[in-house]
């Protein structure tokens, strides 16, 4: 394209233009300039120094990482808890989207979506204040039920194997009405020709859900697990930190990247440690998520992302 059609088409469509600089400038300003801090990963941050007059340190923040024997921990926790989060939530949503469509009426459908999609909105500090008042030893909700029907209530807080539980049942709560919303648009603008179809031969409610519904929400499903495993090595600091805080007894099972490189921040002030595990967390997300649209392009190509 020479020069004056260029100007042409930026003339021509001014308008669309105007509307995507502000989602330019965000990604630019929050995710592009920010990569230039890379180079703390290499570095032996000093304050005289700053980012770019630090001495370098090559390789020894990461070595300290891998050897300090957190990296297969933290590691472990943020893909398990992901994982998790992946299946559970989107079984979840789209079993309510579909009972949504087939079962609901249409003001029950509106005030269900209306009810479940209010926790999406709660603020994860709103919600582990409230998961604390439930599972507090001495005041808590739930040990209060205990105490009042005679049984021994329970220190949650002191032990680790119930988080991972707990977590993915919060996960699931507050994500459910965003999902399930995603989906049941997905259902909705199926061809209706086709469920007419399926009853004329006979088909009943399930045949119809798991031989039109399902199959037609493959694309839907595909796009949203590819974006989420991109994610899969990026825990939820807000939910983490909120839910647990800094509380060392429950590390080994809820201790992820995010809260890790926090710590590590805020306790130590590590700066060269923590560019360096967020650094190992891209290039994990980074891989993970090649690796998963080059299956999927090798399942059907037209259902990869890229």
């Amino acid at each position: 394209m020479n020069r004056n059609g260029l100007l042409g088409e930026i003339r021509k469509n001014r308008a669309l233009l105007l509307m995507l600089a502000p989602a330019v400038l965000f990604f630019l300003v929050f995710a592009y300039v920010p990569m230039a801090g890379i180079v703390l990963a290499f570095k032996q941050y000093n304050h005289t120094g700053g980012v770019f007059g630090s001495p370098w340190n090559g390789l020894d923040n990461f070595r300290f990482f891998f050897e300090s024997g957190n990296a297969w921990l933290v590691t472990r926790n943020t893909a398990l808890y992901n994982i998790a989060f992946i299946i559970v939530n989107n079984v979840l949503q789209i079993t309510v989207a579909i009972l949504l469509f087939e079962v609901a009426g249409k003001w029950f459908r509106k005030i269900a979506q209306s009810v479940m999609f209010l926790p999406y909105f709660i603020s994860w500090v709103v919600v582990g204040a409230i998961a604390y008042n439930l599972f507090n030893y001495d005041v808590g909700t739930i040990n209060s039920i205990l105490t009042t029907f005679g049984m021994e209530p329970i220190d949650i807080y002191n032990t680790p194997s119930y988080w991972p539980v707990i977590l993915v049942i919060v996960s699931a709560w507050k994500t459910l009405g965003y999902g399930t919303v995603m989906y049941l648009a997905a259902i909705t603008s199926i061809d209706t020709e086709m469920y007419e179809a399926a009853e004329i031969d006979g088909a009943n409610i399930f045949q119809r859900i798991f031989k039109v519904t399902i199959p037609n929400l493959y694309p839907t499903i595909i796009i949203l697990v590819l974006l989420a495993i991109g994610n899969i090595f990026r825990g939820d600091f807000g939910m983490f930190y909120n839910m647990v805080g800094n509380n060392g007894l429950l590390f080994s099972n809820t201790d992820v990247i995010d809260t890790f490189v926090f710590r590590s921040l805020t306790t130590s002030n590590e700066i060269g440690l923590s560019a360096a595990v967020g650094f190992y967390q891209s290039i994990l997300g980074f891989a993970t998520i090649m690796l998963a649209n080059y299956a999927v392009r090798r399942y059907d190509k037209d259902r990869a992302l890229f």
